[in-house]
């Protein structure tokens, strides 16, 4: 297993931009062996410390291997969307882990 976590920072008043791309890109998951785990939207009273911004979306995917997720990425109906992508996101922070 291979687990991504996202840190997603949205672009002020794209939201329905990036919820347009994620609405094709969510579904793509299963058919790589991924699960996604959690989509978090923290608000302000979520956070008790940090040093960095908080995120617009926290996302956590699971994939049975790293070549799913790799699939995944390249995903010719994802891909034909990631205008969507790049028009609403400012930045994304994406962190590899195996559980332990």
């Amino acid at each position: 297993m291979i687990y991504i976590t996202q840190l997603i920072y949205i672009q002020d008043g794209k939201e329905a931009i990036f919820h347009q791309f994620e609405d094709v890109a969510i579904p793509l998951i299963k058919k790589y062996n991924g699960k996604l785990l959690l989509r978090i939207r923290p608000d302000n009273h979520a956070v008790i410390a940090g040093s960095i911004d908080k995120p617009y979306e926290i996302h956590l995917v699971e994939f049975d291997a790293e070549c799913d997720f790799e699939r995944f990425m390249q995903d010719e109906e994802r891909k034909h969307f990631l205008h969507l992508k790049e028009q609403s996101i400012k930045a994304v922070t994406l962190i590899k882990g195996d559980k332990i």
